[in-house]
């Protein structure tokens, strides 16, 4: 209500409000070129992973074509297979691979690991900028003898993918063919055991044995560790 006995206190009453606003509006215009400069950063960054993850396809494309073009001829004669979604080079016959319960390597599995991985890593040169890792895997069934059940089993299995692998990698690395690369190899190349946690099952969920028990070896990009330099910068 206006005061009539002090228009002195209606003014200064009038001006209160009048900074007041002006002080809500100059708020709203910070809070508003806060907002754009967060959804700038965000479309920014948005952008960024969106290149990188185009990158990466067609990288994975261009990996997967690679190898497909040097080793198609081989893979049937090595019951072999390119996975073009992981990168996973499968050796699927474990009977030329290793004995049974055995880490040691038999001689088919050494002579084909001598044509392979020497034509292998000279496929990859090319790629080595975008590889973060290549990862020798090793996978089992999930049985080990009809006495032992499934824990011990699956230990038992743990121990012994991670000794084939280890042998598959000891092998390798002392071929003379890629002394030179040996560098490269310790800092990148790793050798895992997974024992049965990546079985194969068939179309009823029965687990495959035999397709099981294999040896991969499967390369990983660098994509994800680009896309964290990017969250992390912005």
């Amino acid at each position: 209500m206006p005061n009539f006995l002090n228009p002195r206190a209606t003014e200064q009453d009038e001006s209160h409000w009048l900074s007041v606003s002006d002080l809500m509006a100059g708020l709203m215009v910070v809070f508003l070129f806060i907002a754009i400069a967060l959804m700038r950063n965000v479309m920014i960054e948005r952008d960024q992973i969106k290149e990188v993850a185009v990158a990466y396809q067609e990288n994975q494309v261009a990996i997967f074509d690679a190898l497909n073009n040097v080793f198609s001829k081989d893979l049937d004669r090595w019951n072999a297979s390119i996975d073009k979604d992981t990168l996973t080079f499968n050796f699927n016959s474990p009977h030329i691979l290793f004995k049974t319960g055995n880490k040691d390597l038999n001689p088919e599995y050494k002579h084909l690991l001598q044509d392979f991985f020497p034509r292998y890593m000279t496929v990859l040169s090319p790629f080595k900028d975008s590889i973060n890792e290549i990862r020798i895997e090793g996978h089992t069934s999930s049985v080990w003898n009809e006495y032992t059940n499934d824990t011990s089993a699956y230990f038992l299995n743990m121990k012994l993918s991670q000794g084939r692998t280890r042998s598959v990698l000891e092998y390798i690395f002392r071929l003379d063919s890629i002394k030179t690369q040996r560098p490269w190899i310790k800092k990148h190349i790793a050798a895992v055991g997974f024992s049965s946690a990546k079985n194969i099952v068939n179309e009823q969920g029965v687990e495959d044995l035999n397709r099981s028990r294999r040896v991969s070896f499967r390369i990983i990009t660098n994509a994800d560790i680009k896309i964290q330099q990017i969250l992390k910068a912005n």
